[in-house]
C-alpha cells in the first residue's frame, strides 16, 4: 500500500516521503483548525445553527482537501474563507437584511458560475496572464499578510486608536506564551530540526497546559451536531435571488473568492517551487477542485470555500504532494468526533507558526525587479496592500490597477496583455461600486 501511495503521488519525483507528507498534513490541520470555531461563531450571527455550521464546515473542508489531493496532487487545503464569511454574515445578512437562506443561495449561484469559468479555462488564463513580478509580489504579500495575522492572533500587535496598530502587552501571560513559542520555533528552524514548526506547536501546547494558560480538554469525544437545518437550504431558495441588490451580492462572492483563491494559489506555488516559466502546472485541476468544493459547501450550508494560506505551514514542513492535503482532510473528519481536544490549539499556539511561514514566503519578493520602477511600484502596492487592507483580493487590486498605468508611463504599454488591462478595469469597477 505504501508503495502504491508513493507512486500515485509521485513522492520520488517531488523529493518527499510518507512521513514528511503526513507530518505536513497534520501541521496544516493544526494551523487552520481554528476555522471550525470561528466560522460557526461568525455565521451564527445570522441566525444559523452553530452546530450545523460546525459540521458543514468540517465536512466541506475534508471534501475539498481530499479532492485537491486526489485530482491536482497539490498540498493545498481548502475551507471557509475568512473575510468573505464576515461579508456574508454582517454585510449581506445583517446589513442588507437578507435572510441567511437567500444569501446561501447566492453562494450556490456564485459557485456554479465558478465552475463554468473554470470549465472555460478563463480562470487558468487569468493566472497565466499575470506577469512574473506581480506573481512574486503576490507570494511575498501573502507572507506579510499571514505574518501580520500571526502577530495579531498572538497578541504581539493590537489595535490602537492613535496609531491604528501598536505593540501588545508584554505582561499578558498569553502574549508571553506566543513569544515563547516563537523563540522555540525560531531556534528549531535555525537548527534545521525536521518538522520544526510542528514540534514548536506541540511544545507550546504542553507549556500552555502545564502553566494553566490553556485549559485541559474536558472530554475526548463528543457527538457530531446535526446538519439538518442547513442541508440543501441553498437549493430550495434559488428563486429568492431576483433583485439587482442580490445580483451584486452574488458578484461580490464571485470576485472576492476568485482573486483570493488565485492569489493564494500563486503564493503557495511560489513557496513550494512549482512555478515553471511563469506557469503553474495542473492549475486547471486545482481550480476545478476549488470551484467544486465551493458548490459542495453551499449545499451543506457554509459560506464560500477557498484555498487556505495556512497550507503554507504544511509546505514549510516539507509537504509537496496531494497526500498532505488528504491527511489534512482526514484530520477534519476526525475533528468531528474529537472537538473537545481542539480547544487545546489556541491562537497563541498557531501564531508563531504563521509568523515563521511569513518569513519563508517573503523570500519571493527577491524575484521582483526592483530596479524598474514601473514593475516595482505595482508589486509593492500588492505586497503592502494585503496586510494593510486585511484582504488578499484588495492588495491584488491595488497592484493590478497600477500596473498598466506605470507601464504606459514607461512607454511599455504594448507589453501589457489585454487580460491585464481588462482586470484593471474590473478592479476599478469593483472599488467604485462594490466598495462604495
Amino acid at each position: 500500500m505504501g508503495n502504491k501511495i508513493a507512486s500515485f503521488f509521485h513522492f520520488q519525483t517531488l523529493g518527499t516521503n510518507f512521513r514528511t507528507e503526513t507530518l505536513a498534513g497534520i501541521t496544516t490541520f493544526i494551523s487552520m483548525v481554528y476555522i471550525l470555531f470561528v466560522n460557526p461563531d461568525v455565521l451564527g450571527a445570522t441566525g444559523m445553527d452553530k452546530g450545523a455550521v460546525f459540521t458543514a464546515t468540517a465536512l466541506a473542508t475534508a471534501f475539498g482537501c481530499i479532492l485537491m489531493g486526489v485530482i491536482a496532487n497539490y498540498p493545498f487545503a481548502l475551507s471557509a474563507g475568512l473575510g468573505i464569511n464576515a461579508f456574508f454574515a454582517y454585510s449581506v445578512c445583517i446589513g442588507m437584511k437578507v435572510p441567511w437562506q437567500t444569501a446561501m443561495s447566492g453562494v450556490l449561484i456564485a459557485s456554479v458560475l465558478f465552475i463554468i469559468l473554470t470549465a472555460l479555462k478563463l480562470r487558468e488564463k487569468i493566472i497565466d496572464a499575470i506577469p512574473t513580478d506581480l506573481k512574486a509580489a503576490i507570494g511575498g504579500g501573502i507572507g506579510l499578510f499571514i505574518a501580520f495575522i500571526g502577530f495579531h492572533n498572538g497578541g504581539l500587535v493590537v489595535a490602537n486608536k492613535s496609531t491604528l496598530v501598536s505593540l501588545g502587552s508584554l505582561t499578558n501571560p498569553l502574549t508571553l506564551l506566543t513569544i515563547a513559542g516563537l523563540i522555540i520555533t525560531l531556534f528549531l528552524m535555525s537548527a534545521r530540526v525536521p518538522g520544526a514548526i510542528f514540534v514548536g506547536m506541540v511544545i507550546s501546547s504542553v507549556i500552555g497546559m502545564a502553566t494553566g494558560l490553556i485549559k485541559l480538554p474536558h472530554a475526548l469525544v463528543a457527538t457530531v451536531p446535526s446538519i439538518k437545518s442547513t442541508f440543501l437550504v441553498s437549493l430550495f431558495n434559488l428563486n429568492q435571488i431576483n433583485t439587482p441588490k442580490l445580483c451584486v451580492v452574488v458578484l461580490t462572492f464571485l470576485l472576492v473568492t476568485f482573486f483570493d483563491t488565485a492569489g493564494t494559489l500563486i503564493g503557495l506555488a511560489e513557496q513550494a517551487g512549482y512555478m515553471r516559466d511563469n506557469r503553474m502546472p495542473r492549475v486547471g485541476r486545482a481550480l476545478a477542485a476549488d470551484s467544486t468544493t465551493m458548490l459542495f459547501g453551499s449545499l451543506l450550508g457554509t459560506s464560500p470555500m477557498s484555498v487556505y494560506v495556512e497550507s503554507s505551514a504544511g509546505i514549510a514542513v516539507g509537504g509537496r504532494s496531494g497526500f498532505t492535503a488528504i491527511v489534512t482532510g482526514i484530520m477534519f473528519i476526525f475533528a468531528l468526533f474529537f472537538s473537545p481536544l481542539l480547544a487545546v490549539i489556541t491562537s497563541q499556539i498557531t501564531a508563531p507558526a504563521l509568523i515563521i511561514v511569513g518569513v519563508l514566503m517573503a523570500k519571493s519578493l527577491a524575484q521582483v525587479n526592483w530596479n524598474r520602477f514601473e514593475l516595482a511600484a505595482p508589486a509593492f502596492l500588492i505586497a503592502v496592500g494585503m496586510p494593510l487592507t486585511y484582504s488578499i483580493s484588495d492588495g491584488i487590486a491595488f497592484g493590478f490597477i497600477a500596473y498598466p498605468i506605470t507601464m504606459i508611463a514607461a512607454k511599455r504599454g504594448k507589453e501589457v496583455g489585454w487580460m491585464m488591462y481588462a482586470l484593471a478595469i474590473v478592479f476599478l469597477i469593483f472599488f467604485l461600486i462594490l466598495k462604495n
